[in-house]
């Protein structure tokens, strides 16, 4: 069981899905292939047909105070527009169209408003991202929205997100993003946030993040280990380079097979039609030792 025991009732759903399955398979953004947007409810719905348990989705709060799915930055690929999103009022987001999408009925296609999305999936694990700026806002808002047990968030560790989510009375689940055993002491001082586990961020295999002893210490707290496979644009490893690309470009024994065998508890990835099937026939014949995955 992920979480302190106190929360338990909180984490119920989450923990079921570890029961069912292990390591989840967290998806990058939902699935936003052909004709789906990234970051909409049918990229969330194509994740989730894949066999996916868990969505990544980004937040962004319009500035009267409405919340929409959307990773600021890619307005000029999206909309052909040189505003941030963030500075924009309800009203003009809902008018965007991403420009190269269409749904079935041809209709416009726009960003998806929070609320639609998480109520239209309401068996979906999220992990929500990018929107620590907007907690004194949006965790009332999703004390409403029936997603408690069903939304990790996470955040940098910093001492600003860390007293919003201690003080806040509605235990959401927390899975903050780090980079050191400095950071994950810091987060476990705190006895008020429901830490379910952590985003571990690790650019080489010598980091102490990818040894199998630091997970299995992760376990003995109560803490999930939630891995990287994900390519950015940096080209920046955010996990020892055991990512997607090696593992659809070359072997997914040399990418999602040796964080299978290192611990992993959750796996982000862009290939959930790839790794669920890859996941599952591990399941079947069992991973390598790990001394022998981490090797190769």
């Amino acid at each position: 069981m992920f979480g302190q025991p106190r929360f338990a009732e909180v984490n119920a759903p989450l923990n079921a899905a570890f029961a069912a399955a292990r390591p989840l398979v967290a998806v990058h953004r939902g699935t936003g292939l052909g004709t789906i947007a990234e970051n909409t409810s049918a990229a969330v719905s194509a994740a989730l047909r894949q066999g996916a348990e868990m969505v990544e989705i980004d937040i962004v709060q319009s500035t009267d105070g409405e919340f929409f799915l959307f990773h600021d930055g890619y307005e000029p690929m999206h909309f052909g527009l040189s505003r941030n999103i963030r500075d924009m009022t309800a009203t003009e987001i809902r008018a965007l169209e991403y420009r190269w999408c269409s749904d079935a009925a041809g209709e416009r296609y726009g960003v998806a408003e929070l609320a639609d999305v998480v109520r239209g999936h309401p068996e979906a694990l999220f992990n929500v991202d990018r929107s620590w700026w907007f907690w004194r806002d949006l965790l009332p808002v999703l004390d409403g929205l029936d997603v408690l047990g069903r939304a990790v968030l996470k955040s940098p560790v910093e001492d600003e997100w860390l007293g919003l989510l201690a003080s806040h009375p509605v235990k959401h689940a927390f899975a903050p993003m780090v980079r050191s055993h400095d950071d994950v002491l810091r987060v476990l001082t705190e006895p008020d946030i429901n830490t379910v586990g952590f985003e571990l961020l690790a650019e080489s295999p010598d980091h102490e993040f990818a040894q199998p002893e630091y997970l299995e210490w992760l376990h003995s707290r109560g803490c999930f280990a939630l891995l990287n496979a994900i390519n950015l644009s940096n080209r920046v490893p955010l996990f020892c380079g055991w990512d997607d690309e090696t593992s659809v470009l070359s072997d997914p024994d040399l990418g999602w097979g040796a964080l299978v065998a290192l611990g992993a508890d959750i796996i982000q990835t862009d290939w959930p039609g790839l790794l669920v099937p890859y996941r599952d026939r591990l399941a079947l014949r069992g991973p390598a030792p790990v001394g022998q995955a981490l090797a190769q």
